[in-house]
């Protein structure tokens, strides 16, 4: 038998997580393959506060609940995340899976995380000590390792409202479906006519974390495409020098190669 609490509001839910050593569970599509009957769990997946998707003056803002499935569903919620989303697991996993159980388990090859990463995306953690809003970066510091309190909860994910960019995403698996990530990418590109105000890039299922570079990036802010286009070969070399993969299901060899492939594809594809 599963021990549990199940909070039907915010106030209720860290009012138990402050008081009791629970395990925050959404949809469970994690923590049910290794169900583990001495720990005691906190269902959050009715919480209202959590179940919304609202826009404001200057995001998008996820609540930790929402599945997958209402992610897809909402006009809200920018191309880019849906088309990482919609490559979860199968239809099942997408209607219990959950944006915060996605960030919780601390993985990079989380998919969602991919591009909170590159959109830059914050956090709304939670406590009854009070809220605090954390960069998605500084939320991650290690693998399996996050900038969490035992009596905080993440809310909602933030991400930025202006979607007024270019994208590309691309996920490496051992199938075309249902495959947990090999190797996945996400890039942005913003131009201001032909100057390049944005680019951001992220790397994910390559280390303990998802990586971005932004010394990298920065060497494409403010040129224009065609001076980028002529250091194409310069920047490909210089995320060459920054990638350092660690080793997995797949060499670390095979892993450096398809990142720098993909960095070459996203490149070429935006004309740089």
């Amino acid at each position: 038998m599963v021990n549990g609490y199940m909070a039907t509001s915010l106030r209720e839910a860290l009012e138990i997580r402050a008081a009791h050593d629970v395990v925050p569970y959404g949809g469970g599509t994690d923590l049910m393959i290794a169900a583990d009957t001495s720990l005691t769990y906190l269902y959050v997946n009715r919480i209202p506060e959590m179940k919304q998707i609202a826009v404001d003056d200057a995001y998008v803002r996820i609540g930790a609940s929402c599945t997958f499935t209402e992610v897809l569903a909402s006009p809200l919620v920018p191309p880019l995340m849906k088309a990482a989303v919609e490559q979860i697991g199968a239809p099942a996993i997408r209607n219990g899976g959950t944006m915060g159980g996605n960030i919780g388990n601390g993985s990079a090859k989380a998919d969602s995380v991919l591009i909170e990463f590159v959109l830059g995306a914050k956090l709304r953690l939670a406590s009854v000590r009070g809220e605090r809003i954390v960069p998605i970066e500084a939320f991650y510091k290690g693998r399996k390792q996050l900038d969490l309190a035992k009596d905080e909860l993440i809310v909602e994910i933030l991400l930025p409202k202006d979607a007024d960019y270019e994208w590309y995403y691309e996920k490496v698996g051992a199938r075309r479906a249902l495959a947990i990530s090999r190797i996945s990418f996400a890039g942005l590109l913003r131009c201001d006519g032909d100057v390049i105000t944005d680019f951001a890039t992220a790397f994910g299922a390559v280390a303990g974390t998802v990586l971005r570079f932004p010394d990298v990036e920065a060497m494409v802010i403010g040129k224009t495409k065609a001076e980028v286009k002529a250091m194409h070969d310069a920047i490909v070399a210089a995320y060459g020098d920054h990638i350092v993969p660690t080793a997995g299901r797949v060499s670390k060899e095979y892993r450096k190669d398809v990142c720098l492939n993909l960095i070459e594809d996203f490149l070429t594809s935006k004309g740089l």
